[in-house]
């Protein structure tokens, strides 16, 4: 079986690590698997090296100062419809809207539903939800609201996670690099993703400004945040309210793939404040490290996660959880046991059975 599988950028966004993994795991287990995307910013692969076995065409995607998202939305879509040579495949799967409207007629994966207003991205979304010809959910939570929507009822697919990787980080060969970020940082909660207001930022700095009433020697840091979208007036939003609440956070940007694993495990607690989510994999990376981890009230993350997390809707009582688990870190084998129960392998057999029915 020669399987597409279609993303929007070469950067480590949820959607293209998941894409990574399912392409690597499908190769595993037998699938002929190239992996399509959009090379922004003179990129040629992706942020991390993939497996050989698996094809990369990285489409390039030179910038254009100026241009509005709408414009970009169109053009990314336009660009990779050109490249894409979909008689090439059987399976063609799509990860987010901008890959679907480009391969359309295809499979796609709703990690998660968004709400636009820019009436390209509104038009995208849509057409990317409707016109697939089958449809995945990471969630069940999130095939609800799909069906809820539009009377459609996707195929449920959990994620797999890396468990080993950052169990392995978290443990005796990771204590070097624990220790480096820990020298840089000192004692840190961290939140991955970048300041922007589907991850909660402004949530956080002020549950963080409470917190550390209690757990003054704790830093606030923020790492990943690479976006097709323009959130310069969010995170202005962000730094004036920072600068009020005098609040000292560490910006890391986009961290090297070799010491993300440590960055999270050497964390103390980790903060996922999303005010929408379609499974979670940063938080069960997190706690296949043994790091607790604090999770707005969604009821997907409910689904997902269960037990394992601290749950807390608003900014105080994020705050209070957070220093429940700095002060009193609950029973890390929990989460180690439901991250290790999500494997990519179990994910990729699912895929290959949706898809042989798609086949027939």
């Amino acid at each position: 079986m020669r399987i597409a599988l279609l993303t929007y950028s070469t950067k480590p966004r949820g959607g293209v690590v998941h894409t990574l993994a399912l392409a690597e795991a499908l190769s595993r287990a037998g699938a002929e698997v190239d992996v399509w995307t959009l090379g922004r910013g003179g990129d040629a692969t992706f942020y991390r090296a993939v497996d050989p076995s698996v094809g990369v065409h990285a489409v390039p995607f030179p910038e254009q100062p100026g241009e509005d998202v709408g414009a970009r939305i169109q053009r990314s879509i336009v660009v990779l419809r050109d490249a894409f040579r979909p008689d090439a495949y059987d399976i063609v799967h799509a990860q987010d809207c901008i890959s679907a409207n480009a391969a359309l007629p295809c499979l796609r994966t709703i990690h998660h539903l968004d709400t636009f207003t820019t009436p390209e991205l509104v038009a995208c979304h849509e057409r990317a939800v409707v016109d697939p010809v089958g449809r995945i959910c990471v969630s069940e939570s999130v095939a609800a609201e799909v069906k809820a929507g539009w009377g459609l009822q996707p195929t449920v697919i959990p994620n797999g996670v890396d468990a080993g990787r950052f169990a392995r980080a978290a443990g005796p060969d990771g204590a070097a690099g624990r220790a480096a970020w820990h020298d840089r940082l000192g004692p840190y909660v961290l939140a991955l993703g970048g300041i922007e207001p589907r991850k909660g930022s402004i949530d956080l700095l002020e549950a963080y400004a409470l917190m550390r009433r209690r757990c003054a020697d704790v830093r606030l840091v923020f790492a990943g945040g690479e976006t097709l979208f323009d959130y310069r007036d969010y995170r202005a939003a962000f730094e004036r309210r920072a600068a009020e609440l005098s609040v000292d956070h560490e910006m890391l940007g986009v961290v090297d793939e070799g010491e993300l694993a440590s960055l999270v495990a050497g964390a103390a607690a980790m903060a996922f404040v999303s005010t929408k989510e379609g499974f979670g994999l940063a938080a069960m990376e997190a706690l296949a490290a043994g790091v607790p981890v604090v999770a707005r009230d969604l009821p997907v993350l409910r689904e997902v996660f269960g037990d394992a997390v601290r749950f807390a809707s608003e900014p105080m009582a994020m705050a209070g959880a957070l220093a429940a688990v700095l002060s009193d870190p609950p029973d890390p084998q929990i989460g180690r046991d439901l991250a290790a129960s999500y494997t990519w392998e179990a994910a990729a057999r699912a895929h290959l059975d949706f898809y042989a029915a798609h086949l027939t």
